[in-house]
């Protein structure tokens, strides 16, 4: 008798014990913890990241909606004969189609010729904004091949930043970090029906280039020949320049003359003729124009 009534003093305080809620060792109400949400991946994660300290020097990484590693980086460029009315916007298709094809994307803004751009600071942006994928510690984001795309004035763009290399100094955008063979490597050009030829489109968009530069070829050869890719061949990495036969904002013959300058001065240039498709239609992802597009990033971004 006196060894059974301990045992059950025993079961009954154990009993007593489960009924009693667990607080995390508080004696309060205090609620639980909710649990942490879960990262979703079922769609491409875009980032604005800064490049300096002006409203436009800021861009858009995106990457794709999966774990792995990036097929590679492109930096995406808009147009709009470098004046303000256009900006980054214009060019989301182009890098949703670009992530969809698991490229991670850097689009980027810069001040336009009417809003504090120009010369050289439309030049400046471009080249800071490129230069800054460097300090971006990203596990995801592979520099050894990046390509450059640009429409129109952003294709003069995409191929001034692969002739920075060539670039005396002084000149803005020289020094570039970004640079062929380098630590962070450019790989190539797609030029979209770009202005290449700076010299030879000063009468494009009313006077587009005269605004750019702030000069003529003839007052100021030097400043076309560091900001013209024509006049800078052998850029030293390979380019493709797709165009509309149908464009009449910027002329075949800027692709034309651009491919034929390149190859004759030992660079690897194509060009691809979009039949009947217009300016426009360059960065119209459900025109059939694109698939050209596409497959000239992916063989750039592609080891030889």
């Amino acid at each position: 008798m006196s060894d059974h009534a301990p045992r059950v003093g025993r079961r009954a305080l154990l009993a007593g014990l489960a009924a009693v809620p667990l607080l995390g060792g508080c004696g309060n109400d205090a609620p639980a913890a909710p649990p942490r949400p879960r990262r979703d991946e079922s769609t491409p994660r875009t980032e604005r990241i800064a490049y300096g300290g002006q409203p436009d020097q800021f861009g858009e990484l995106t990457f794709p909606a999966t774990r792995d590693l990036p097929r590679g980086a492109v930096v995406v460029v808009h147009g709009g004969f470098w004046r303000a009315g256009t900006d980054l916007t214009i060019m989301r298709p182009v890098v949703d189609a670009l992530v969809a094809a698991n490229f991670a994307v850097w689009n980027i803004e810069y001040r336009t010729v009417d809003a504090g751009g120009g010369w050289p600071s439309t030049f400046d942006d471009v080249a800071m904004a490129t230069d800054h994928l460097a300090t971006l510690r990203s596990t995801r984001l592979d520099l050894r091949r990046l390509v450059t795309l640009g429409h129109s004035a952003g294709g003069h763009l995409a191929a001034w930043l692969a002739m920075r290399a060539t670039l005396a100094p002084g000149d803005p955008g020289a020094t570039p970090v970004v640079r062929p063979a380098g630590v962070v490597s450019l790989a190539g050009v797609v030029s979209l029906a770009g202005v290449l030829d700076l010299a030879g489109g000063t009468l494009l968009g009313d006077g587009a280039v005269a605004d750019l530069v702030a000069a003529t070829p003839g007052a100021d050869p030097a400043r076309f020949r560091a900001t013209s890719p024509l006049e800078a061949v052998p850029l030293g990495v390979p380019s493709v320049c797709v165009h509309g036969t149908a464009d009449a904002v910027v002329p075949l013959s800027q692709s034309e003359d651009f491919v034929a300058a390149a190859t004759a001065a030992g660079d690897r240039s194509e060009l691809v003729r979009i039949e009947g498709a217009d300016h426009l239609q360059l960065i119209d992802t459900a025109h059939p124009g694109w698939a050209a597009e596409l497959q000239a990033v992916e063989r750039l971004s592609t080891p030889a």
